[in-house]
């Protein structure tokens, strides 16, 4: 049996967070760097939190490479600070998403995956705010391991590759997200780009990208994707 690995973005794709992920990354910001930049300006969709940190702190002469020597202690600091207001926010999931999980779970012929901006950790705490058990998932890359989204769609295969030894390579594989980031990480890892409108881009952003799909929901990604 052929398998397909499918790789799905977090925000924008499977749930909306609400504003859960900004007000949690600002009170670890003020903890743990004493500052936040131009957080409530910063646009995060489709960067890493490596990246977004990077970004935020670049004024105050912090690097990509400096982010990296501390962005381990700095998720525990922003999941502790996501499990303090998480009642305060209604995470949920984008409408179609679930069912989808749900009927990929029940099918013999593909392997689940992330590849999310988040960090691991906090992207772990949306999930579960969202219905969606982390578990599900069985293989990641997360926005702690690297500041290019395109790293995280290579760390995901090459985990998927030596988790059962099938060789996703190509048409095998399916990157799912709501942003232009999305779309070149798959281009990054030769996989099939399926960009949705559930997100933060506006459609025709999206399709001046030419991902392979343009979807309105995810409703539909079965019957055209794994035909």
């Amino acid at each position: 049996m052929t398998q397909r690995l499918i790789l799905f973005d977090i925000d924008g794709t499977l749930l909306m967070s609400n504003g859960i992920g900004r007000e949690a990354k600002r009170r670890a910001m003020i903890e743990f760097f004493g500052t936040t930049g131009d957080i409530d300006n910063h646009v995060f969709g489709g960067k890493t939190d490596w990246r977004i940190l990077a970004d935020l702190l670049e004024s105050e002469g912090k690097t990509v490479d400096d982010i990296g020597e501390s962005i381990s202690e700095y998720q525990d600091v922003m999941a502790r600070h996501m499990d303090t207001v998480k009642g305060d926010f209604t995470v949920e999931p984008i409408p179609y998403a679930m069912d989808l999980i749900t009927t990929l779970r029940d099918r013999d012929d593909v392997v689940l995956g992330l590849v999310t901006g988040n960090c691991e950790k906090t992207a772990h705490i949306k999930l579960e705010q969202a219905g969606f058990d982390p578990d599900w998932f069985v293989v990641g890359a997360f926005g702690n391991e690297s500041a290019d989204r395109d790293d995280l769609a290579r760390f995901a295969v090459e985990r998927a590759r030596n988790l059962d030894e099938t060789p996703f390579t190509g048409e095998k594989v399916v990157v799912i997200g709501d942003t232009n980031a999305d779309i070149q990480a798959a281009r990054a890892v030769d996989a099939t780009s399926v960009a949705v409108t559930t997100g933060y881009v506006h459609r025709d952003k999206l399709i001046s990208c030419d991902p392979d799909y343009l979807l309105a929901d995810l409703s539909t990604f079965v019957d055209l994707i794994l035909v």
